[in-house]
């Protein structure tokens, strides 16, 4: 298991490129909320950093991120909160979407739940056809609430219904087909197709993308703000109910929950 004082997302930069780098394989990157702490930060400080051109998040380990962690909403349950100001799911999704730079994900791996938030949240996502991804909150007992926000402003309709209400694993080229990511390569490729678009980003004028992802943004024109303090809530009500205790249990024991047929 990672120390303590070895931190969850390691940054270094590359031709005016942040590269934000999950780096906690223990658990699949999983989002605890020293690892959304450290990402917020990270992602601020790549921001506000003037010769950064645009941000690339990519993970470490036998996965990209595998959403939520479990034993962190576990023992919230339980009366033992964790750090209470870490980011919330909500603000760093929102965070990524807002940022006035080109975020791009270059997906090492699997990406479950919350981790394909930060998959949609992304403006460009570039993923290895060896990855596979899946909405397991329903067979966990809860619902993918606050990873709607960014999911459903990409993902076509009905592949969205199919796969939120199902909970079944699909692959890379059928995420690409449904609008989760924008493209998928041959494994060997990614690290190619990826530089090649950022070195289309590097091309391009730092005002002009400023404006531009703000011009993508003004098409959606729902409140962020107040879509995910909406979802937050639907959340927090499923997290606390008896099917998401029964779907940690399950988990954690490695059995089928009860309403499994």
């Amino acid at each position: 298991m990672a120390e303590a004082t070895e931190p969850l997302v390691r940054a270094s930069a590359e031709r005016g490129v942040a590269i934000l780098t999950l780096d906690s394989p223990h658990n699949r990157n999983a989002l605890s909320a020293r690892l959304r702490t450290e990402l917020a930060e990270r992602l601020a400080e790549a921001v506000a950093d003037d010769d950064v051109r645009a941000v690339l998040l990519t993970g470490t380990g036998p996965a990209f991120c595998a959403g939520a962690d479990l034993k962190e909403v576990a023992a919230e349950r339980a009366g033992r909160p964790v750090d209470p100001a870490a980011p919330g799911m909500a603000e760093l999704f929102a965070a990524i979407m807002d940022a006035p730079k080109p975020v791009v994900a270059k997906l090492n791996g699997p990406a479950r739940a919350g981790g394909i938030g930060l998959v949609a949240a992304a403006d460009i996502a570039v993923a290895p056809a060896s990855a596979t991804f899946a909405f397991t909150e329903v067979r966990i007992g809860v619902v993918p609430a606050i990873i709607s926000v960014p999911v459903a402003a990409r993902m076509h309709d009905r592949q969205l219904a199919r796969y939120f209400l199902t909970g079944e694993t699909f692959d890379a080229a059928a995420a690409a087909g449904a609008g989760l990511v924008t493209v998928t390569v041959a494994d060997p490729d990614v690290d190619a197709v990826t530089d090649g678009i950022l070195d289309g980003i590097r091309q391009a004028a730092p005002d002009a993308l400023a404006g531009t992802k703000a011009l993508l943004r003004a098409a959606d024109r729902r409140d962020l703000a107040s879509a995910f303090a909406e979802m937050a809530e639907v959340s927090r009500t499923y997290f606390a109910g008896d099917d998401a205790a029964e779907g940690r249990a399950a988990f954690f024991e490695k059995r089928p929950p009860r309403w499994a047929l």
